[in-house]
């Protein structure tokens, strides 16, 4: 296994400096994302022994080990990779911005300007010797809540580039790559199939599904490197060639272990620790109740359900299991022409104890009253 290759950044230590002085919702919720242990560095956790089973395969033996910034340039996250201008990815309702210009990474796909600028990869690639890497670690996103998804998780990338003259990358060489990584994860025996998919940056592209039980579960992606992407890294696609893969550490551990909740891999409760081990069926310590809550409010049309969820989060933390959205509607009569009402479910519940009403009042007082300051809504 290589040496891991760790990539400071000027800009972030600037900007993680600046994030340090701002006492605002956002700022604090970034500066605690950023906080929280990177598990696939953190002894003991299946989330490491993932990353560490992809690099240890036999292929990999020469590629890089990087380990890059995490608060990265917003514009070089997405225009080299081929993400159209209008892509979910670059609003502020997905993406957390430290500021205009720098986001917390979306994902570790980011490596590969890091990797292209090292001296011993410009040597090699004017030598026109092959070069590949591979990159791990936390990555940010806004999303829903519920127990598949959470802001903060981990990913894992890697990349090989070849002269054309010595190696044509297609098909054959993108599901090799896949089944390999497959049987690092679930063993030599583990049941699979290949699909067709799309991503901006690689074409043409293939999804794995692997068989769980009686269903298909999409684990891994992986696709030929674009040309125009090539190119947008200063690499000549007329005469090099690659192929690229990334998924998330945290839906192979979900399927390994038959987790049912994604929180479970943040767990200190040693009942669930001890359990965490990679192809070791879960079984659940005790099925907690839920308390269950509902908020309604009238908010502007401008609202953001996304940036909700994070207000929840933040208040909540991993006591809250799910958030559902039970009703939404207009009225111009009722609430104004720029209005609309949301009626949101939150459910609470511990994958370690029993919760109190007691417990969660407080909390569910503390988002009413976040809801009207942060979003202006009426509540009702």
């Amino acid at each position: 296994m290589s040496q891991e290759i760790d990539i400071k950044s000027e800009e972030e230590k600037a900007l993680r400096t600046e994030l340090e002085k701002r006492t605002d919702a956002e700022a604090l919720r970034m500066k605690r994302f950023l906080g929280m242990p990177d598990l696939s560095r953190t002894e003991g956790s299946p989330i490491k022994e993932l990353a560490e089973r992809v690099l240890a395969i036999p292929d990999f033996k020469d590629f890089e080990d990087l380990r890059v910034p995490e608060i990265v340039s917003a514009k070089e996250s997405f225009d080299p990779f081929n993400f159209p201008p209008d892509h979910p990815a670059r609003s502020r309702s997905d993406t957390y911005f430290v500021n205009d210009n720098a986001i917390l990474r979306t994902h570790t796909t980011v490596m590969w300007a890091y990797h292209l600028a090292l001296p011993q990869v410009k040597e090699k690639m004017a030598k026109g010797e092959p070069v590949g890497a591979l990159c791990h670690g936390k990555v940010y996103r806004k999303d829903e809540i519920d127990r598949r998804h959470m802001n903060v998780f981990h990913q894992i990338d890697g990349w090989y580039l070849a002269r054309k003259d010595e190696k044509i990358i297609g098909i054959p060489e993108l599901s090799d790559v896949l089944v390999k990584i497959a049987r690092a994860i679930y063993g030599p025996d583990v049941e699979y199939r290949l699909n067709e998919d799309k991503f901006p940056y690689t074409d043409p592209s293939l999804e794995m599904e692997i068989k769980t039980g009686d269903r298909w579960v999409e684990v891994l992606g992986s696709g030929k490197v674009h040309p125009k992407v090539l190119d947008n890294f200063g690499v000549d696609s007329n005469v090099w060639n690659g192929w690229a893969f990334g998924f998330g550490l945290e839906r192979l551990a979900i399927v390994s272990m038959n987790l049912p909740d994604m929180r479970l891999v943040w767990s200190e409760d040693e009942r669930v620790k001890k359990q965490l081990k990679l192809g070791n069926p879960f079984k659940e310590v005790s099925k907690f109740p839920p308390i269950t809550r509902d908020i309604s409010f009238v908010v502007k049309t401008d609202f953001v359900p996304n940036n909700y969820f994070d207000l929840i989060r933040d208040l909540g933390g991993d006591l809250v299991e799910e958030v559902s959205l039970l009703d939404k509607y207009e009225n111009a009569e009722k609430f104004g022409a720029d209005k609309v009402s949301y009626t949101y479910r939150i459910i609470y519940r511990s994958n370690e104890r029993t919760l109190t009403i007691a417990e969660i009042e407080p909390i569910q007082e503390k988002i009413i009253e976040e809801t009207k300051k942060q979003f202006g809504a009426e509540v009702r």
